[in-house]
């Protein structure tokens, strides 16, 4: 159990980019944090990882309590939670299966992250590589792969951590919308499987209603709507994506 408990991030120069917010993420739901640009969906998920700390609120881990009491509780968090990123962030010239391996750094000290991984993390990089149907370009550069192949990649190596939590900034904003829905089947299929809980934040409407077992529509910063993806009528969109942007910064 993930929860948020009245979480709110004003920014130094005033932009208030999440209103205090309060919400509790069973084991093994998939939720969809659907809105537009700068409705705040990416600054949630930095508090949720603890890249940003709430100006007010707590965001608190069942066994852990407050991720932010101190910066080993922080650690601990941080290495049961994969993220994936709009934008891949994998190193180029690595290959696929070392920018995969580079999911199991955080499982070890620094100074034995500096020599060669053990063979039990290179078998577990080149089965998160068989899961997402890329164990064939395990030894390819990473910069030679299809936009699709990359943020395969980027899910493989999240689940190379053997995460509680995958936390996903819209995953597949930059692909076009079959590559997309492959991806998002691909992720939502590997959570299943394995009971992780999944935060995905999405603008497309079509897959929150396809993947999402519950859906937290944002709009300026504040929850519009929760509840099922079915649900989602009209009405609530006109209320998540025609909002008035009035202070928000895209978030």
């Amino acid at each position: 159990m993930l929860q948020l408990h009245y979480v709110a991030m004003t920014f130094p120069n005033g932009v208030r980019a999440v209103l205090p917010i309060s919400l509790s993420v069973p084991k093994g739901q998939f939720l969809v944090l659907l809105g537009p640009s700068g409705a705040g969906k990416s600054t949630l998920l930095r508090c949720l990882n603890g890249l940003l700390k709430p100006t007010q609120g707590d965001v608190t881990v069942e066994g852990l309590g407050s991720i932010f009491s101190n910066a080993r509780t922080l650690r601990k968090h941080r290495i049961r939670t994969g993220m994936i990123f709009q934008q891949h962030h994998l190193i180029g010239r690595l290959t696929a299966l070392q920018n995969v391996m580079v999911g199991r750094l955080g499982a070890h000290s620094t100074l034995r992250s500096l020599f060669a991984l053990p063979l039990a993390d290179r078998l577990l990089a080149l089965q998160s590589l068989e899961r997402v149907g890329l164990l064939e370009r395990a030894l390819d550069r990473a910069d030679e792969l299809s936009g699709g192949q990359q943020q395969r990649i980027g899910i493989a190596r999240a689940m190379a951590q053997k995460p509680q939590f995958v936390l996903a900034d819209e995953p597949v904003a930059s692909l076009d919308p079959a590559t997309g829905e492959r991806v998002l089947a691909d992720l939502h299929r590997i959570c299943r499987e394995d009971g992780i809980t999944a935060i995905v934040s999405l603008h497309q409407i079509d897959l929150a209603r396809q993947f999402a077992d519950r859906v937290i529509g944002l709009a300026n910063g504040r929850i519009v709507y929760e509840g099922s993806a079915l649900q989602l009528s009209q009405t609530i969109l006109d209320q998540i994506y025609l909002a008035a942007p009035s202070r928000m910064a895209a978030a």
